[in-house]
């Protein structure tokens, strides 16, 4: 089962971040399935880590490149990037705790945030990045 489907209409234009990007729908995807298939307590943890944990590498990831790059709103997106990282950390706390559960309402979130976050917010550096030497496609697949 899936919650999103991975469409052009979600796509940076830049091969990387993209293809990360669908990694995060598949973590997301991933952690609807185990929900709805009323997986083990330690089965959605797992997840919720895998979350956790690869939104922190592809954050760095973009912010290593708005950096490098000497995107104008790196300010503002890192802002963004840490209250998101922030609200999903506290949420894993609270569920590592037994304080919180996965719910519905934690997936249509984390939805649409990503969903939002790539449209609204990420689409605003690709240009910047295409026109300072960021390569539009991989010469080769390294992972």
């Amino acid at each position: 089962m899936s919650m999103i489907a991975w469409s052009d209409d979600y796509s940076v234009g830049i091969q990387e971040i993209d293809e990360q990007h669908k990694v995060l729908v598949g973590i997301i995807n991933e952690l609807y399935d185990a929900l709805a298939t009323k997986q083990h307590r330690d089965k959605v943890a797992h997840v919720l880590d895998e979350l956790v944990e690869y939104t922190i590498v592809h954050f760095a990831v973009e912010e290593t490149l708005m950096r490098i790059f000497h995107y104008e709103g790196y300010e503002s997106h890192k802002a963004i990037h840490d209250s998101i990282t922030g609200k999903v950390k506290a949420f894993q706390a609270q569920f590592n705790n037994g304080e919180a559960h996965v719910d519905m309402d934690l997936l249509i979130f984390l939805k649409d945030w990503l969903t939002e976050h790539i449209q609204k917010v990420d689409r605003q550096y690709t240009e910047h990045f295409l026109k300072h030497g960021v390569k539009k496609s991989w010469l080769r697949k390294f992972w």
